[in-house]
């Protein structure tokens, strides 16, 4: 374990016209009625504690009157946009009950919590700045994921739906040391697709609270999933370990676990299952998928340095010579996506000529 791995805090990066065409043709890029700096403009704020009074790193928001009713109208409209049709016939049974901000991490969110007033239930969603890396990280995770995920754009400001699920710092302090065998050999598997997902898509910063852990309930038995919540650090660093969450030390006692419930033979298997339905993932998805990537590749979303740094661990990690020959983040994508999807493709061929 490292205890650094990070580097300097990652820019912004800005949306280039053809990525705005491909976030348009895909429907994820909506006029919404409230931008980013709208909610900057709060007058005050108090500090968000959690069940254990300890600071959240989260503030709630308070805004001038005659702001607020705008603000909140705006924001109802934009969940209805989100979640919905875009139509007014619900926004006369919701209520924005919460707006906090994070001081916490690169893109310093607002979460907005929207309740409808009818059945008391709420759920959440996020302001952000939109920042170009971090969209290629939300769409790569809705194409090669098990999981979808909603978001609009719109010029510099960003909308994320909410992930539900248990922070994965609070599930490894709180709800591991009560699992039973069972359940930790299940999340223990887990884990390990999970860091093959990210090290092959080139997520990276899956600390701890950078994910989420879900149970389902199952007949007798519980089933656990681990999914990404944070795509700031999609393809940005340079040092491959970013995107191996095992390296990271807040990660320890999943790696722990890991290595505990494991056998090499089954952590093997394992990340060949994970590689495999990637690979399916990027044959069924192909003509966006290589939209996708098109733009990537003619974009810059990381630093010359980090380019040369990474395609030279992922030589050494791999020996595929194309890595060598790629100038930017989204050609050692590809290239890491195709080296996958290759050798998927080898082993069906040899197993149909067998």
């Amino acid at each position: 374990m490292q205890q650094k791995l990070m580097s300097k805090k990652k820019p912004s990066f800005p949306i280039n016209e053809r990525f705005n065409r491909y976030l348009a043709k895909y429907n994820r890029n909506t006029m919404i009625p409230v931008f980013y700096e709208d909610l900057l403009r709060f007058s005050g704020s108090i500090v968000v504690y959690d069940q254990h009074d300890e600071d959240t790193f989260w503030v709630r928001c308070y805004y001038p009157d005659h702001e607020r009713t705008e603000i909140d109208n705006s924001l109802k409209k934009v969940y209805t946009i989100l979640h919905s049709d875009g139509s007014d016939d619900s926004l006369e049974f919701l209520n924005i009950d919460a707006i906090d901000y994070c001081t916490f991490g690169n893109s310093k969110p607002f979460r907005v919590k929207v309740r409808n007033i009818l059945n008391d239930s709420f759920t959440y969603f996020y302001v952000k700045k939109a920042d170009a890396s971090r969209i290629y990280g939300l769409e790569f995770e809705h194409l090669l994921s098990p999981h979808r995920i909603n978001f609009l754009v719109y010029k510099d400001t960003l909308i994320e739906e909410h992930i539900a699920g248990i922070p994965g710092d609070v599930f490894i302090d709180d709800h591991l040391p009560t699992c039973d065998n069972r359940a930790q050999t299940q999340i223990a598997k887990q884990f390990v697709k999970f860091n093959e997902r990210c090290t092959v898509r080139l997520l990276g910063d899956m600390r701890s609270y950078n994910y989420v852990v879900i149970p389902t309930h199952d007949f007798d038995h519980v089933e656990y999933q681990i999914r990404a919540i944070d795509f700031d650090q999609q393809c940005y660093e340079g040092d491959l370990k970013v995107y191996r969450p095992q390296f990271f030390k807040e990660n320890y006692k999943m790696v722990k676990l890991v290595s505990d419930k494991l056998q090499e033979s089954s952590i093997e298997q394992y990340r060949k299952e994970e590689r495999s339905l990637l690979a399916k993932r990027i044959i069924n998805t192909k003509s966006r998928y290589k939209e996708l990537i098109r733009c990537m590749i003619n974009d810059h979303v990381s630093t010359g340095d980090n380019v040369k740094k990474l395609r030279q661990d992922l030589y050494k990690y791999t020996t595929d010579m194309k890595f060598k020959r790629a100038s930017t983040m989204g050609q050692i994508l590809r290239t890491a996506l195709d080296f996958v999807k290759r050798n998927y493709e080898d082993v069906n061929m040899k197993r149909l000529l067998s």
